[in-house]
């Protein structure tokens, strides 16, 4: 198991699991919902410490305020949001 998680990494995984299958939200709206509004970035690195202790979260659900895919994993993501019936072309949620 990895570190502890903070308050608002616990905040973000919630949110992550009420993430409806085949649907997404934006790194902006988690941070909003998760108590931290304007807090996109937070997103991010919550995400990294969710994953470095071991947590599973639906993590392809959320993209950019784009609707674009991280170039990073934007293959895998996309993969995933295909299975659960979301329509992407390349790196782009349609």
């Amino acid at each position: 198991m990895g570190l502890p998680l903070t308050e608002f990494e616990r905040r973000v995984a919630d949110v992550l699991h009420r993430i409806p299958r085949g649907k997404t939200l934006a790194y902006s709206q988690v941070a909003l919902r998760a108590g931290r509004p304007g807090g996109a970035r937070s997103v991010v690195r919550a995400l990294r410490g969710l994953h470095g202790a071991g947590v599973q979260v639906p993590w392809w659900r959320v993209i950019r305020a784009d609707h674009t895919l991280a170039a990073e994993v934007a293959a895998e993501q996309a993969r995933r949001l295909k299975r659960e019936g979301v329509k992407t072309r390349g790196r782009r949620v349609l």
